[in-house]
């Protein structure tokens, strides 16, 4: 099994194949992504809990036990990664290989069974590559990134497209209950002496966003989510306002989450670990005096792959271009997407409609997704390409983004009408995303209807607007395309933005 086999259709290959080979203080991780790119897709995902950090703190040394389940781990991700054809191998250890005594010798066993070179980071570099990860996975993002592993707890500020320099701590979730002999009240007193005298950055309105980031942390967030009954089970971008955090956080801190309403949700193997990343979280929300949490599943493995991008690549916008990619793979046209952007952005500046960088790039992004749905039969092509998008694995978009492009989309195939959208849909977004989505549904109505969804019309068409009257111009050797269903089609996405609404073919 050499894994040369032809590529599917259905696959971005570019570059081939790059894994990414994660050995932490508690898992052991394999990655494998389509290709290197703005958004990196994985094709295969697998993890171990090794538990190397186990025990670290009281002896200096990985656990033999733990060394050998590791190690078998290794050998299956080195079969797999010959078997998918993978070109290009990352191995990367953190601070379980970095802290004990028989760290090397172990990190030579690794590099044999699987081929490669394993890169150790150090406390700093493990900061930077967290930040950067958080850096590929959301737009812009501003405020303090913590990545809380099995042996250390590593926090670094971000305001842009590179992180400051970062701070490690000895926080991990397993040394830290060991160090506290599996005490909640213990680790409470550590976490505390060991934060008193960072120095936490002046952050300004806006940057007080905390960005947390690994396993632990996740399995905290989504027994919140499950709590409370929130609609949509996408960690990336989770939000919760800091102070209902800080008190959930105190909720946790109970022995293996016992009384916890549903801690069934959080795997057995993390569950002993989930009060102590509570016990750590809600020392940095305080400390920091942050508004909100956010939860990142991009970090080390993605930081990694975002710093091998060219710089003019990596200030892409990730939603454009995940959408550019579905577009590519599930779309009649590309082209034609990619001129509904160059549509709307005409239509909306001749209507006046303003809007932020944000809300431009997610309706650019809705153009490019708005026929990705397309092979479905004609009564389900709204509600297939909603679950698409709002399940889909997205990075740099918030869950109200989310909520507005499948909304446009939706409403881009079924119809204007309110009675079929999904209500988790009506319930993440707010008043203003949800009005302009059926803005773009309606204008994205006409655009499918006039040009088939094939590239060539659109460019060729514009629209006259004032406040009372609007104006589908099209040059004469299109007059054929006029119809009446284009002018009644053209008439109601006048009528939602209060005016009249006619289609007129300018003379040769």
């Amino acid at each position: 099994m050499t894994g040369q086999f032809a590529p599917a259709r259905g696959r971005l290959n570019g570059s081939g194949p790059i894994a990414v080979v994660d050995i932490g203080s508690n898992s052991v991780r394999l990655v494998v992504y389509e290709r290197i790119a703005r958004t990196p897709t994985m094709l295969f995902n697998e993890k171990v809990l090794a538990g190397l950090g186990r025990g670290i703190a009281a002896t200096g040394r990985l656990a033999d036990e733990s060394v050998e389940m590791a190690l078998q781990a290794l050998y299956r991700f080195r079969a797999l990664c010959d078997h998918i054809g993978v070109q290009d191998i990352r191995v990367v250890a953190t601070a379980a290989a970095r802290d004990a005594d028989n760290g090397s010798a172990f990190v030579s066993r690794v590099e044999e069974v699987i081929g490669a070179k394993v890169r150790i980071l150090n406390g700093n570099e493990e900061a930077y590559y967290s930040a950067l990860g958080v850096i590929a996975g959301f737009w812009k993002p501003r405020g303090i990134v913590g990545d809380m592993g099995g042996g250390s707890l590593e926090l670094v500020r971000v305001a842009g497209e590179k992180p400051g320099r970062g701070t490690t701590f000895p926080l991990g979730g397993l040394r830290l209950q060991e160090e506290a002999e599996g005490k909640i009240s213990k680790a409470r007193k550590i976490a505390e002496e060991v934060l008193a005298d960072y120095d936490w950055p002046d952050l300004d309105n806006g940057e007080r966003v905390f960005y947390a980031v690994g396993g632990t942390w996740r399995s905290l967030a989504r027994l919140h989510m499950f709590q409370k009954k929130y609609p949509l089970h996408v960690m990336h971008n989770y939000e919760i306002p800091a102070e209902e955090a800080i008190a959930f956080c105190r909720e946790l801190q109970t022995e293996n989450l016992e009384g916890v309403e549903r801690a069934e949700v959080v795997s057995k193997q993390r569950r002993g670990l989930v009060p102590f990343g509570a016990v750590v979280m809600e020392q940095i929300l305080t400390g920091m005096k942050a508004d909100k949490l956010v939860l990142s599943a991009t970090g080390v493995r993605e930081g990694l792959l975002h710093e091998a991008l060219p710089p003019e690549i990596q200030a892409h916008d990730p939603v454009i271009e995940a959408a550019r990619e579905l577009a590519t793979l599930r779309s009649r046209s590309p082209e034609h997407a990619e001129e509904l952007i160059g549509w709307t952005d005409q239509i909306f500046a001749e209507l006046g409609i303003e809007e932020s960088e944000q809300e431009q790039h997610l309706r650019q992004s809705a153009c490019l997704l708005s026929d990705i749905g397309w092979r479905a039969h004609p009564d389900y092509r709204g509600e297939q390409s909603l679950n698409i998008i709002s399940n889909a694995a997205f990075v740099g978009l918030d869950h109200a983004g989310r909520a507005y492009l499948a909304a446009a989309v939706f409403y881009r195939h079924q119809g204007l009408g309110e009675g079929s959208l999904s209500s988790v849909i009506k319930k993440l977004s707010t008043d203003r995303l949800r009005e302009r989505a059926k803005i773009l549904g309606a204008a994205l109505r006409v655009a499918s209807l006039l040009s088939a969804s094939m590239p060539g019309v659109l460019p060729r068409t514009s629209i006259l607007a004032d406040e009372k009257m609007m104006v589908l111009r099209l040059p004469a050797e299109l007059a054929a395309f006029d119809g009446e269903r284009l002018r009644k089609r053209f008439q109601q996405f006048s009528k939602l933005l209060g005016a009249k609404g006619s289609v007129a073919v300018l003379p040769a």
